[in-house]
């Protein structure tokens, strides 16, 4: 009964050893930043930020992602229809992880650099209290689903169009005439004006 009871004590020492070695690390998985940006294999992140502190993600432009913006006056009242056209790009779905995948994210709205909304699909209404009496610049800017802005040569991936908003005219009969002309901006996908 000795020899098996060793026999046992051998295994379990050699059990020991090999869950031991197999929980020692070199340091890789711990890749991490502190600064929840997600450590994707898609592109490289970059030092620079936007105006709400969120890291751009580098990307050749060969294959990177392309926005474009257009706005229009909405017909029945001072609001406005934004269109947006994407290539190589897809709205990512609610829900999904917060993790940097080539060509996928949200699109955020920005009128004069504030954001006013993030969007999963290229179409959108601004309402007329986000663009009061004046000219303003919407931008489309698209980010990754990690929070990080596409970016290309160091520049965000976005648009921007030039609206100006003017006041409402009163026709002969007392009813008000929405006053905003028509308006089509740039389509500079990176960088703004």
């Amino acid at each position: 009964m000795s020899w098996s009871r060793a026999l046992l004590t051998a295994l379990a020492v050699c059990a020991l050893l090999l869950a031991g070695s197999a929980g020692c690390g070199s340091g890789d998985a711990s890749t991490k930043k502190g600064d929840g940006v997600s450590p994707s294999p898609v592109g490289k992140v970059l030092d620079d930020t936007d105006e709400q502190g969120r890291h751009y993600r580098e990307v050749d432009k060969k294959g990177a992602p392309e926005v474009g913006v257009e706005v229009e006056p909405d017909a029945a009242d001072d609001s406005w229809d934004v269109t947006l056209t994407v290539r190589d790009f897809r709205f990512s779905a609610a829900g999904v992880k917060p993790q940097a995948v080539a060509g996928r994210g949200t699109v955020h709205l920005l009128v004069d650099g504030r954001t006013v909304a993030r969007l999963r699909i290229p179409e959108y209404h601004l309402a007329a209290d986000l663009v009061p009496h004046g000219t303003h610049h919407v931008t489309a800017r698209l980010y990754a689903d990690d929070g990080t802005v596409w970016a290309v040569h160091g520049k965000p991936v976005q648009s921007t169009a030039d609206i100006t908003a003017s006041a409402a005219q009163a026709t002969p009969d007392g009813s008000k005439v929405p006053g905003s002309p028509p308006a089509q901006g740039s389509t500079s996908t990176q960088g703004s004006k």
